[in-house]
């Protein structure tokens, strides 16, 4: 079976043709619990999410806030499997018909194998991974599974990343590129700065993907400001925090659904 990089495309191109960005959430598989994440999930779709990454908890997660490494611990001390996070983007994709990604490290991968994972995340109706800490120069035997597979290869490029290198970089993904917006890790902020229009604007110089932006947008407004420049924005805490701070699970999905419908509105102008 393969996997539905052609749906994300679609769905991307289908926000350019609007006349606005597309809206990017982040959730992490098994937060709170499995059945949980897929609900949730669901109703960023419901607020107005295009595509959902889900997050593959790690026990050293290098790119991730406190706030992710918070929902990240939960989940694994719940003991989440990979065969969950499988479970998460089936019932969240074919609920929903819309294209779900993995973000993950690649630890995870090599450890379970990247046949087994291609494959299972195909079957499952993924649309591909995003993969942080994968140097693109040791990415070639997971593109040739991920392309025999049909999934996306996503790959992050930085502020700190020359042009020669963004070139490389670029020429080796697909579906989009995600173009963190600063130096650190995942979280909320106040700004999220000049970094982040200069280095889509270097990137787009290297390659007709979508260019995406993530790393510190939290609400309407900066989704707002990031839209004016970028092809996608990228919020992950904002979301998992309103998990963390709702009293119950169903406040904590009408929390999700509200923010995805605030950001949903910001990504066309209308903060």
């Amino acid at each position: 079976m393969s996997g539905n990089i052609q749906l994300l495309s679609d769905t991307l191109a289908a926000a350019k043709a609007e006349g606005r960005s597309a809206l990017i959430a982040y959730l992490p598989a098994g937060f709170p619990t499995v059945d949980g994440g897929i609900e949730a999930i669901k109703a960023v779709f419901d607020g107005g999410a295009d595509v959902v990454e889900v997050g593959l908890p790690h026990s050293d997660p290098v790119l991730d806030g406190p706030v992710i490494q918070t929902a990240d611990d939960i989940a694994l001390r719940g003991g989440l499997k990979i065969k969950d996070v499988m479970r998460t983007v089936r019932e969240a994709h074919a609920a929903t018909g819309k294209p779900v990604l993995v973000m993950t490290y690649w630890n995870p991968i090599d450890r379970y194998g990247i046949e087994r994972f291609t494959a299972e995340l195909a079957e499952a109706g993924g649309a591909g991974c995003i993969l942080p800490d994968l140097p693109v120069q040791e990415s070639a035997v997971w593109r040739e599974h991920a392309e025999k597979h049909g999934l996306a290869t996503v790959f992050v490029v930085a502020p700190s990343s020359k042009d020669e290198r963004l070139a490389t970089i670029t020429a080796a993904g697909s579906g989009f590129v995600y173009a963190a917006s600063l130096m650190g890790v995942t979280g909320t902020r106040e700004s999220v700065g000049n970094q982040a229009q200069d280095l889509v604007r270097r990137t787009k110089a290297t390659t007709d993907l979508p260019v995406c932006v993530g790393l510190g947008v939290s609400d309407a407004k900066q989704a707002k400001e990031v839209a004016s420049f970028a092809d996608g924005v990228i919020v992950g805490s904002a979301f998992v925090k309103r998990l963390l701070d709702a009293e119950d699970e169903t406040m904590g999905l009408a929390a999700v659904r509200a923010l995805a419908g605030e950001l949903a509105a910001g990504v066309r102008g209308n903060a």
